[in-house]
């Protein structure tokens, strides 16, 4: 895992830490504060439950819908998704190259909305 130090991870390096031993498809690849930033592959179904803080997410690689809150939108590679803690979200019928970025940061329960 890079530190705060490290300035640089590419989705190549981050790639190469999954799938963990547990086969899961998601590993942490920086952490700085609140910021904790993960590479996630799912290959087939995305078993997301609901996370405590606020999330990020990059698509790097792939297309599919976007389960957020009850709205299905559809992403490809370069959308930004935002999705406020608590909120149910998904990936769906996605491809099998999905590659993101996710960035959790902030306080437990979200930051609050300006």
């Amino acid at each position: 895992m890079s530190n705060a130090h490290e300035q640089k991870v590419t989705v190549a390096e981050a790639l190469r830490k999954l799938p963990r031993p547990g086969g899961e498809r998601f590993a942490t690849v920086f952490e700085h504060g609140t910021l904790d930033v993960e590479i996630y592959a799912p290959r087939s179904e995305d078993l997301q439950t609901p996370h405590t803080r606020d999330e990020v997410y990059i698509v790097v690689e792939g297309e599919g819908f976007f389960l957020n809150g009850g709205v299905r939108l559809p992403f490809g590679p370069g959308d930004f998704l935002f999705v406020p803690a608590g909120v149910e979200h998904r990936f769906m019928d996605f491809s099998d190259d999905l590659v993101v970025w996710v960035m959790f940061y902030g306080p437990e329960g979200g930051e609050n909305p300006t």
